[in-house]
């Protein structure tokens, strides 16, 4: 008697049925070529300059990136320049887009590419993930915009129009969904195109299927939506919840000698990482005087007073509450280092604001100058 056959172990179903595949790719790409916003960007082929945008559309509209993208490139417009220029006028290019490790991993990576590829920016996913700065994400859209690569993206966008196409479930944040998300993207970007296409969903998700009133009626993919086809567009996918933003009071110095105000240069890690400000220490709400005296003089090494007031500064960050308490403060030397700080200038006021310098210090300094703290 001869041994059963054994069954042949069938295959595994396709993540994506390759006709709703070819037929929301086709869609996507056709919505694209017609009613694509026209980025300046799009009109380039320089990797160096698609990386760049890639930054900065990280946390940042379109509107408030292009003209900080045509101004950087007009001052560093290759990766050589970028790479040899010191960080600090990186940062005060970068000023007033916020996130500045964005910044500092960008002038890291340039110099990355120098040393290690000869200036030319890696063609693949896989080299770009191992340089700094570079996650999954901006891989995949470097590679595939830039380079052709079939490499996949999730962005805030793609991961709305991925969750209601597909009818993912889950929170933003939640791995299953995460991984879900990025194998539903994998599956997508094979074929014609890649590097069009991931800007197709990407575009889709900023202009049709918005997190808010989304355009249905518009969308080229409509019959193709299982979140559209069972009504549940508007609580796919499930709102963020995002931790309410934390208080800081940091006490500032304002400290003038001839004409001149002392400013420092922060360690490179941490809020306002490299970047000049008025020295400043953390302090509570009520702290008085004498106290904020004593953590600006530990911060400086310096004995400090406080003479007066000149105001407060109050701005809101994505996580943070700031207050800025500027205090007009003297001492009986004038420091040249501190422990505190990488390095230490006494600067004239334009000097000073062709620092790099985080928004909401520089209005500091505005408003520390509007008080008269010149005024000896």
């Amino acid at each position: 008697m001869s041994p059963p056959r054994k069954r042949k172990a069938s295959s595994p179903a396709p993540l994506i049925e390759p006709g709703r595949r070819e037929s929301l790719r086709s869609r996507l790409l056709e919505g694209y070529d017609r009613q694509k916003r026209d980025l300046p960007w799009r009109r380039t082929r320089d990797p160096y300059a698609i990386w760049l945008s890639e930054v900065m559309l990280q946390q940042t509209q379109v509107s408030t990136v292009i003209p900080y993208w045509e101004r950087f490139l007009q001052r560093f417009p290759t990766v050589e320049a970028l790479a040899a220029a010191p960080l600090e006028d990186v940062l005060a290019g970068w000023r007033g887009l916020g996130y500045y490790s964005r910044a500092r991993n960008l002038h890291r990576a340039a110099q990355e590419v120098v040393a290690r590829f000869g200036g030319r920016l890696p063609s693949t996913a896989a080299e770009l993930l191992t340089l700094p700065g570079f996650g999954r994400y901006t891989a995949g859209a470097v590679a595939s915009i830039a380079f052709g690569e079939p490499a996949p993206l999730v962005d805030g966008n793609v991961a709305r129009v991925l969750s209601r196409l597909f009818e993912v479930e889950g929170a933003p944040g939640d791995r299953a969904r995460e991984a879900r998300l990025w194998e539903l993207a994998t599956g997508l970007v094979h074929g014609e195109r890649p590097g069009d296409f991931n800007q197709a969903l990407m575009e889709h998700g900023a202009t049709v299927c918005r997190p808010e009133n989304p355009l249905c009626l518009l969308c080229p993919v409509r019959e193709e939506c299982l979140a559209y086809r069972h009504g549940r567009v508007e609580e796919l996918p499930p709102a963020k919840v995002r931790a309410a933003p934390k208080r800081m009071t940091l006490a500032v110095a304002v400290w003038s000698h001839e004409g001149r105000l002392l400013l420092a240069r922060r360690a490179e890690k941490g809020l306002f990482g490299g970047l000049w400000e008025l020295p400043a220490a953390e302090v509570e709400d009520d702290t008085p005087d004498p106290a904020s005296a004593a953590k600006l003089a530990e911060a400086l090494g310096a004995d400090v007073t406080v003479q007066g007031h000149l105001g407060t500064v109050r701005r809101q960050l994505t996580h943070r509450a700031l207050s800025l308490r500027l205090l007009r403060v003297t001492g009986r030397k004038h420091p040249t280092h501190a422990p505190s700080f990488r390095e230490l200038r006494w600067c004239t006021p334009d000097e000073a604001s062709s620092l790099g310098m985080s928004t909401a210090m520089h209005k500091a300094l505005e408003a520390a100058l509007n008080a008269g703290a010149l005024r000896e």
